[in-house]
């Protein structure tokens, strides 16, 4: 069973996250297969608009804690994050030949890496059971990216609340704030994006892609900006490593800031 799905019909190419039973958590395996899918609908000449969406209960609910967090401190230094060297999106995503906007169909939960996976896609359509967390600033990670996204996309009390509390949200209030293209019914997430993606359909290719080639030059941008400005090592911490035993362990984190 693929745990990343492709398909194209109809001009859409359909990328699914499909690891339902761990809430499409991202393992190294899921990270190597979402970064050949989005080549593929780079190099699909039927594919125009891609609709990023998660089988099961949940679009992502993050980083896979124990295969990716809980790795040893020694391969944690040589990989240079929880994240290790493979799979890594932003290389497709930024690099892409095609700049094929991308529609993210979000719902259940939408955590940490699934809301990078969010700010990243150039459309978001989220149903109304999802919530949203930025689950690095609780796992004793960077959250640079995050906040400095947010800030661009909504406001930046609502960026620094989230960033900061390490809070969950709604769809309601990212609706609120401006983070959403369409807010819809519980079930209806696919089919609005679907809609959207008719809708780009209708106008020439190299129109659309320019439009989400500055978009992402300047998420790029951001991208960059975050990693030289942002804290080094965070992954190496006896925080990091106290909170992702802790979520294992089903217990409240002690944290000694070190």
């Amino acid at each position: 069973m693929a745990v990343v799905e492709y398909r194209e019909e109809g001009g859409i190419a359909y990328i699914t996250l499909n690891r339902p039973e761990k809430l499409n958590a991202f393992s190294d395996e899921v990270g190597v297969a979402f970064c050949e899918a989005l080549y593929r609908l780079n190099d699909d000449a039927n594919a125009q608009v891609g609709i990023l969406s998660g089988n099961g209960r949940a679009f992502c609910s993050g980083a896979d804690v124990r295969q990716r967090q809980m790795r040893a401190k020694a391969e944690l230094e040589k990989l240079g994050s929880p994240a290790g060297r493979g799979g890594n999106f932003r290389e497709p995503f930024f690099r892409s030949v095609n700049s094929k906007p991308l529609i993210a169909a979000v719902h259940g939960y939408v955590y940490g890496l699934g809301v990078r996976l969010a700010l990243y896609a150039d459309m978001l359509v989220a149903a109304r059971d999802a919530k949203f967390q930025i689950t690095e600033t609780p796992r004793g990670l960077d959250s640079t990216a995050f906040w400095m996204m947010l800030t661009q996309f909504t406001s930046g009390n609502f960026a620094t609340d989230v960033s900061l509390t390490g809070r969950t949200w709604s769809a309601e209030e990212s609706d609120r704030h401006g983070l959403l293209t369409r807010l819809c019914e519980a079930g209806e997430h696919v089919k609005v994006a679907e809609e959207l993606a008719r809708d780009i359909l209708k106008n020439p290719p190299l129109a659309v892609r320019a439009v989400v080639s500055a978009r992402r030059s300047m998420l790029h941008e951001i991208d960059v900006k975050a990693h030289a400005v942002g804290p080094r090592g965070l992954h190496l911490t006896e925080d990091f490593h106290e909170s992702a035993k802790a979520f294992l362990e089903k217990r409240k984190p002690v944290y000694h800031g070190r």
